[in-house]
């Protein structure tokens, strides 16, 4: 009940979290209105949603979202809750790899979240208003040839921790996501390069992989408590308060590793999590 008729807008929602979390908050009984690149799985996605409202939606395109995003509030009748979960990541060593890769993980990462908040601003400021950005372990704990997309994610955190307190005299709250590695389409692209096979070692995935459920359980009660922070699997939430130590640990648990990894990936042409339109590739 407490999601129930909530008015929710999720960017990103074409695959992955965005579109396992529109189905779930479907089934709770919230209204859910869906932005993305991808116009086939956002159709299928809509569908699957009652027929929710869609928008192709690039949130590099500041004008582009303020459009979508009023279209969307309109026909949901106003905004309780925005998702800003569109997001890329592409393999990236910061002395060797491509700036423009750097370039579109900030524009998509950073100034697509600020886009989100700020078209989505007016309407969910109000006493039941809430917004929650997606960040990442990875702004917390950052990894070999993940530099763009840890700095983007670290950004992310800034932005949703600042307009926490800007917004509070509203009455709406905002809440920062950290996952680690879940089971979506997003880490198994970001995640199967040789170059970080050879970093992760025999182990395998840096953490092990959750399964994407974890994560939509995560999202879910934050969404309905509007909580500060969300995050998945449980054992984020200590690494998050002892963010400096597992830095170090981390550190310590790949040092061998490095040289071959970064040496393999001058060798790969690594391409960005979800494709992106020709005229922001890096």
């Amino acid at each position: 009940m407490v999601l129930h008729g909530r008015r929710v807008l999720i960017t990103g929602a074409a695959r992955g979290i965005g579109a396992a979390l529109a189905r779930r908050l479907h089934a709770r009984g919230a209204r859910v209105a869906l932005a993305g690149l991808e116009p086939d799985g956002l159709a299928t996605v809509a569908g699957a949603c009652g027929d929710a409202p869609w928008r192709l939606c690039d949130v590099t395109d500041r004008d582009g979202v303020e459009r979508a995003v009023g279209e969307l509030a309109g026909e949901l009748g106003g905004l309780d809750v925005v998702v800003a979960n569109a997001g890329v990541a592409c393999q990236w060593p910061i002395l060797d790899g491509d700036p423009g890769i750097l370039e579109t993980t900030m524009r998509v990462n950073v100034f697509g979240t600020y886009h989100t908040l700020r078209a989505a601003g007016p309407y969910i400021s109000h006493p039941n208003g809430y917004a929650l950005v997606v960040a990442s372990l990875a702004a917390a704990v950052r990894a070999p040839l993940l530099g763009a997309y840890s700095a983007s994610k670290a950004a992310v955190e800034a932005l949703g921790d600042t307009l926490r307190i800007e917004l509070r005299h509203t009455g709406a709250r905002v809440g920062v996501a950290y996952f680690a590695e879940l089971d979506t389409d997003m880490t198994r692209r970001g995640f199967g390069t040789r170059a970080t096979t050879a970093l992760q070692g025999r182990r395998g995935a840096f953490t092990g992989v959750t399964p994407l459920s974890a994560g939509i359980d995560a999202l879910e009660h934050g969404i309905a408590t509007r909580a500060r922070r969300v995050h998945a699997p449980r054992w984020v939430g200590p690494v998050l308060h002892g963010r400096m130590a597992a830095q170090r640990v981390f550190d310590v648990a790949v040092r061998s590793r490095v040289e071959r990894a970064l040496r393999i990936a001058g060798e790969e042409d690594a391409t960005f999590t979800t494709p992106q339109p020709a005229d922001r590739q890096g």
